[in-house]
């Protein structure tokens, strides 16, 4: 069940790596490079889920996130944090400001197609 995924990262690397990885899965894969694009892609695509990046210049992911979160157009949609955070507290965070779980960098690419197709059909574990 492939779906549109909007990847927000400011690592042009990442973007590609997982633009790559996720096409090659069958996924449709929009690319925002920052937080303000990130939010303007999603309200205008309505993709089905957001890999979001916490640490961008300009506008962050968490912000990013709560703008999402508090829009009538982009409030049903699953967002992950990508980040390198592990604290307990971090993650505590994420769900707190509205994200539906997230992923730890560096990415295991090898375990996100498997990641994202539990979020795309409710079967995640958290």
């Amino acid at each position: 069940m492939p779906g549109k995924i909007l990847v927000v990262d400011d690592n042009d690397q990442n973007r590609i790596l997982l633009h790559d990885v996720l096409t090659h899965h069958g996924y449709d894969v929009l690319m925002a490079a920052e937080g303000f694009e990130g939010v303007s892609m999603a309200e205008e695509h309505q993709p089905d889920l957001i890999l979001m990046d916490i640490q961008m210049p300009g506008m962050d992911g968490i912000t990013a996130g709560k703008l999402l979160r508090g829009n009538l157009r982009t409030q049903g949609i699953r967002i992950l944090a990508l980040s390198a955070f592990n604290l307990l507290e971090d993650e505590e965070n994420f769900f707190d400001t509205g994200f539906d779980g997230y992923i730890d960098k560096p990415i295991n690419f090898r375990k996100l197609p498997e990641t994202v197709s539990s979020y795309l059909t409710g079967r995640e574990t958290g």
